[in-house]
Formats: C-alpha cells, structure tokens, sequence
C-alpha cells in the first residue's frame, strides 16, 4: 500500500494572479470568485512558521530568468517574502550539493510553467526530485506547487502534447511520465481558454484508471493527503472520470480516427467543491450547502 503524503500539493491551471491589474483577464474581472492572490497564497499557509521559504524553481521556462523575476515580484506584491528563484538548466545541476540542501531546508516548492517535458525529462529521478517527493510524504506542512507545465509534470502520467483541435481523434495525445508525486491523475490546464476537453478525454480513455483533472486559469486543486481535493481561485476544474467506461472503439481503429466512448463521467468544480480521488467522489461547498438549506427553510 502507497504510503500517505504528509504534505500538501497545489495544482493550478495556469494565469494565476500575480497581482498585476494590467494582467487580469476578462473572465478574472467578471467573475464574483476573483479574489487578489489567492492562488499563490496557498504557499503561505496561516500557520506558517516565520523561518518559512518557497523555493521556486524555474526548470521548465525556456527563460528562466525571466520567469524568477516574474515570480519574485509576484511574492512581493502578495507580502510573500523569503522567497528563493532556483534556476535548474541540465540533469548535473539537478544534483549540485547546495541546491539539494536549500530544497532539503525549503518549506514549500513551486515549478513555474513552461514546457512540462523539459521539466520532467531534467528533474526525474534526479536528486531534487528525490528530495521534494521523501519530504512531500514524510514532512507534514511541505507543500509542493506549480501552475501550467509545472502542475502538469506532477503526475505519474503526464500529457506533453497533443493538438486541441484534433483532440479525441487517436494519436493526437502524446504522453509520457512526470514526477510520480500522484499517481492516479492526469492533469491539463489553462483548460477552458484552450479547449482541451478533448485532449483530457482521450488521455483518459487510454488510461481509464486515472482521473483527469482539468484546471483553469487562476484556478487551483489544493490536494490534502494524496486524495482529498478543494478547488480555489476565479475559474473552474473539470473532472473526467472514466471508471464505469463502457464500449470504446480507441483500442483497435487506426491513428487519426475519430474515438467513441460510453459513460463518462464529468464533474465541474468551483471554489470551495472538493472530490476524493481514490473514491471519485464530488464533494459539495459548505457554502452551497448552507444556501440550499436556508432557500428550503424559507
């Protein structure tokens, strides 16, 4: 039996705000869930001991200068301080001695986007990678983030490419493996802007024993002992379960042929809904619970 994260994990979909009003997306500004850096302040829990540092590491950015200046400005706008940028560019500096021990003393670690394959092919079974996952399991509080690629390269099976516009025609979807910090999810995002249901569907199609996990923008799963899930941010996740798959004709028509599948299950989750992954259960907002309730006592 696997054992139980102590730690948290944060998956977000991408176009978090950074605090930069210039930067807001429409859906961002309309939407009655947007709330100032709420995404990123899940890497700075209320009970954070003040010796508390977020290593941010920028791996998967082809600019990852560029990317860390994006991020130290985004903490500070938010108060965040005690911040670290970690610039990983090959396999060798992915086991220099004092880059292990600042992971080995960081509070929480947070892989920026970029290029989730680049991401997963340098930090894999490298030294880093070793120390975040033993301390994701063993040390309660550690928390491990990371928005776009670098939430996607969080999983055991990670999607790496495929066109959205031909998503559920076989063969689109290029999969490869991620950083195994959960293995029973298949993660996309910027997931709504981008259109890539399709994409997601036909990942899991192939992999019926996985869950997708659809994240959009600004959007986040905060994920409590490798199962429990609640969503955060101004968007939405979707969710594509595929446990009571039926017929499905994906595993003998050739590459390019559109695919057919019976009983998806698809769940929408917002703010505050939660869904166990392990039972694949949707789990209602106290919020919404305590409006139907009053709409029914009255």
């Amino acid at each position: 039996m696997q054992e139980v994260p102590k730690g948290k994990l944060l998956i977000i979909g991408g176009a978090e705000d950074v605090g930069d009003p210039e930067k807001l997306s429409e859906a961002q500004e309309e939407s009655r869930n947007f709330r100032n850096f709420e995404v990123l302040q899940e890497l700075l829990p209320p009970d954070a001991k003040a010796d508390h540092r977020i290593e941010v590491i920028t791996t998967a950015s082809e600019e990852p200068h560029e990317m860390g200046k994006k991020y130290q400005k985004a903490f500070e706008r938010a108060n965040i301080s005690n911040v670290g940028i970690i610039h990983i560019g090959n396999r060798e500096e992915a086991k220099v001695p004092a880059t292990v021990k600042r992971i080995e003393k960081a509070s929480a670690v947070f892989f920026s986007g970029g290029d989730q394959f680049r991401l997963s092919t340098i930090l894999g079974c490298s030294q880093v990678a070793d120390v975040i996952n033993r301390k994701y399991i063993q040390e309660p509080g550690f928390i491990v983030g990371g928005t776009s690629a670098g939430a996607m390269a969080m999983s055991a099976i990670m999607i790496y490419g495929g066109d959205s516009s031909k998503g559920l025609l076989k063969g689109t979807v290029k999969i490869s493996s991620g950083l195994g910090l959960i293995d029973h999810c298949i993660i996309d995002t910027h997931f709504i802007n981008r259109g890539r249901f399709g994409r997601l569907a036909e990942a899991i199609i192939m992999n019926p024993s996985c869950i997708g996990l659809g994240l959009g923008e600004d959007t986040a799963l905060v994920i409590h002992n490798g199962n429990d899930a609640e969503c955060r941010g101004s968007g939405m996740v979707v969710v594509i379960d595929c446990k009571g798959l039926g017929h499905s004709n994906i595993a003998y028509v050739e590459e390019g042929t559109p695919i057919s599948a019976e009983n998806l299950t698809v769940h929408l989750l917002t703010k505050g809904n939660g869904f166990t992954l392990k039972e694949r259960k949707f789990v209602p907002a106290k919020k919404d619970i305590e409006l139907e309730e009053n709409i029914r006592s009255h």
